[in-house]
């Protein structure tokens, strides 16, 4: 007997440790604009990598800044949507900015809200916690 189907197309995916480090922000937006451009096998739109190094680049500087560790970034790519995951080894959640425009930080954070249709924040079994943005397609 036979099993006709379809098989599910598996996503675009790529995963980076990266240090806790002053670079390692920069070298997370290398990473992501050549595995967007060029290794994903997807077409990415140019508005679709510059808003994903964006965010990228806010995850990876707050993992690594206030995570108290390095990070993992995982990047993937299906059917148009871009998911960017940041996973540091700190349990506290991520500051969002309030009204106040003059707040020291979190405004990264609004941003990255409102460039994601959907934003994530999970707690890892072994500790720490995973960010999620999923983008919108340009």
């Amino acid at each position: 007997m036979r099993a006709y189907g379809h098989a599910r197309r598996r996503a675009a995916r790529a995963t980076y440790s990266l240090p806790r480090s002053d670079s390692s922000a920069r070298w997370a937006r290398h990473l992501t604009a050549a595995y967007l451009n060029h290794g994903c096998g997807e077409k990415v739109s140019r508005d679709q990598v510059d808003d994903a190094t964006l965010v990228v680049s806010e995850l990876v500087t707050n993992a690594t800044r206030h995570g108290r560790s390095g990070c993992r970034l995982q990047l993937s790519v299906d059917r148009g949507r871009v998911t960017v995951e940041v996973h540091d080894n700190s349990p506290l959640r991520p500051r969002f900015s309030t009204a106040d425009t003059t707040a020291e930080g979190g405004r990264g954070m609004t941003l990255v809200r409102e460039l994601s249709r959907r934003l994530s924040v999970l707690g890892a079994p072994g500790g720490g916690k995973t960010v999620q943005a999923v983008l919108l397609a340009c």
